[in-house]
């Protein structure tokens, strides 16, 4: 049940609106779906924004009832539709976004995203515009958070699509070359790497030795060993160049498999769907109680909630145990 909503026709009740800019992450539906009725639970309206920051630009809101998100528990995307928009980078963008909401009369923008839509956010908050971050992103790479919204699914989908690529290594005695997703940081490949049992992860934060690492596949090969699977973060550079590089120095034949959007899809697990559940939640607290400007997210368990200003230039960092412990358990 989806209304178009024009200017000034939300009621006299606190109203909020909730979008999902950028890029999808598996789990932002039952994150809308949990925010939309706890909200409804506490007497709220809520809106949705569609296609993400273009569709605020233009004024495109819908209202949301219970039965607008009967049935999207299990699905992947986003019923809100996304964008990259490339307008909301200007501050007068940003200006108008924080002039619409107040017109419709919005108390407070519910943003779920990754990191470039909170940064959105953060800017559209300092024109008066209360805001409470989200972090769905299958790179689990924002700062203040173990864990994002999508990123247990994603790393499920990286290891089963892995899992099947090993067989036909093992079949052919081949080095394969997977990339995984990670821009700016290597935090899916790093996991990845070790929950496939992979003998090498390559990510933007280390620097890698090609000749280093061809010895070491010689060394490997002398000892038997059937398959190589290295895990290659996008960020890293050009995985087609790394393999034919690889191959020359290695002398074994490198084949690439880019796993690309598959990672964005498919039903979320489990735990994706209750961190969704419980970060919803908190976000209606916050706007609840008025704690707006605030990032929810989990540290040891534990649901939280940071100043967005406090994540703003930070940089989650790399656990360089794991990287260690992959070399370990690799070879």
């Amino acid at each position: 049940m989806y209304t178009k909503i024009k200017n000034k026709t939300l009621g006299t009740k606190k109203s909020i609106a909730i979008i999902t800019p950028g890029g999808d992450a598996p789990g932002m539906n039952a994150a809308i779906r949990a925010v939309v009725r706890s909200a409804l639970d506490r007497n709220m309206e809520i809106c949705g924004i569609m296609r993400g920051y273009d569709g605020l630009l233009e004024k495109d809101f819908i209202r949301l009832y219970a039965r607008s998100v009967s049935g999207i528990l299990h699905h992947g995307g986003t019923i809100l539709k996304s964008s990259r928009s490339s307008e909301i980078r200007n501050e007068e963008a940003i200006k108008r976004a924080a002039y619409i909401l107040k017109e419709k009369d919005i108390h407070a923008l519910i943003v779920i995203g990754g990191d470039g839509s909170i940064h959105a956010a953060h800017r559209i908050s300092r024109y008066g515009v209360g805001v409470v971050g989200v972090p769905a992103s299958i790179d689990n790479d924002i700062y203040g958070t173990d864990e994002t919204i999508g990123y247990d699914t994603t790393l499920d989908t990286v290891v089963d699509a892995v899992d099947k690529i090993r067989d036909t290594a093992s079949s052919f005695d081949r080095i394969f070359v997977v990339e995984v997703m990670g821009r700016s940081h290597g935090y899916l490949a790093l996991d990845a790497a070790l929950a496939c049992g992979a003998e090498f992860v390559v990510i933007p934060e280390i620097k890698i030795s090609l000749h280093r690492l061809a010895a070491e596949i010689k060394k490997e090969r002398s000892r038997a060993k059937t398959s190589v699977i290295i895990i290659f973060a996008e960020g890293a550079g050009s995985s087609a160049e790394f393999a034919t590089r690889l191959s020359k120095l290695s002398g074994y034949e490198t084949r690439v498999s880019t796993l690309g959007y598959i990672q964005r899809g498919g039903a979320p697990t489990g735990r994706t769907r209750i961190l969704a559940a419980r970060f919803a939640e908190r976000a209606i607290e916050l706007v609840r109680t008025n704690r707006l400007n605030r990032l929810v997210g989990i540290k040891n368990g534990q649901i939280t909630d940071i100043p967005i200003s406090d994540i703003i230039n930070r940089t989650k960092p790399i656990d360089l145990k794991l990287y260690k412990l992959i070399e370990r358990l690799g070879r």
